[in-house]
């Protein structure tokens, strides 16, 4: 099976394709990154054209919109349109973790990745890649042609979550790097302490990018399943220790939920988008649910 199959099912490819077609408006307002209402309704008819204007190449002229309006518009160049997105991706050790056995949290995030990273190409906007555990490792240039998408999941496949993390600090290294306005695309466990976190958020958003933050986690550390006397491994320390799973269900389960409002809270605050998940969530069904809610903005 190619990495390609592996990680974006035909099945999920005609998903994306569905809701490509089916939202083609919201998808735009999606990568163009615009938080107030992208489109006021639609009677922007040609929101992909502008005006003839001397100098144009008159090649350029759309004879159907003439033949609608009795007026020359143009379409967009791509770099009028274009919106370069970035896909950031954790690479410490407790992204590994699974409960099943079957999706690791890493493998989870992929999947999202290779799909927005279809998303964006379908379009002609070009997607980069940047991984990272104590600082930025890998960096692939954005491009918009459809081979990106392989080239993507070929350096993802063939990349372990095993590092520490520091994920504050690599946001701020992502904030330095991006010359110009992006979508920047987080995909992370979160599981560090969130106020610097969260002021690395801030700076991107500073910077004037569009910023959705994907908080990737197990099934099992949303739901916690575990009974009776139970070994737990911290995931980054390795430290080992066991607890009455029973008797800690109820502070766990508070303490997920809290950590997860405070970052809702906090993100609707910086103007970035906070995205839940678990691995038990098909991602493609979830990235439509979260692309249908945006659109309800403005």
């Amino acid at each position: 099976m190619s990495t390609a199959e592996k990680y974006l099912k035909p099945e999920v490819i005609r998903q994306i394709k569905r809701l490509d077609l089916r939202a083609q408006f919201i998808v735009k307002g999606f990568l163009q990154g615009l938080h107030a209402s992208p489109f006021h309704g639609f009677s922007v008819e040609f929101s992909e054209h502008r005006k003839y204007t001397p100098g144009d190449d008159p090649k350029d002229i759309d004879w159907l919109v003439y033949a609608k309006t009795d007026k020359y518009y143009v379409k967009k160049f791509e770099a009028e349109t274009n919106v370069t997105g970035y896909l950031v991706m954790d690479l410490s050790r407790s992204m590994g973790y699974t409960y099943r056995q079957e999706l690791t949290k890493f493998d989870y995030a992929i999947c999202l990745a290779a799909a927005l990273c279809y998303l964006m190409v379908h379009q002609q906007d070009p997607v980069g890649l940047l991984t990272f555990d104590r600082k930025i490792r890998h960096s692939l240039r954005p491009k918009a042609r459809r081979r990106q998408i392989g080239d993507v999941l070929s350096l993802l496949a063939n990349l372990k979550p095993e590092g520490e993390t520091d994920i504050a600090q690599s946001l701020v290294q992502v904030a330095a790097m991006l010359r110009h306005t992006s979508l920047v695309m987080i995909f992370s466990d979160l599981l560090a302490d969130p106020e610097p976190v969260m002021q690395s958020l801030y700076r991107l958003r500073h910077g004037g990018h569009d910023v959705i933050l994907f908080h990737v986690l197990d099934e099992a550390e949303v739901n916690f399943p575990f009974r009776g006397m139970v070994e737990f491994e911290e995931s980054e320390s390795r430290q080992l220790m066991t607890l009455d799973a029973d008797g800690f269900r109820g502070a766990y389960l508070s303490e997920v939920e809290s950590f997860r409002e405070n970052y809702r809270r906090e993100c609707f605050q910086a103007g970035v988008d906070y995205v839940p998940l678990d691995t038990s969530m098909r991602f493609d069904r979830a990235l439509t649910e979260y692309l249908m809610r945006r659109s309800g903005r403005g």
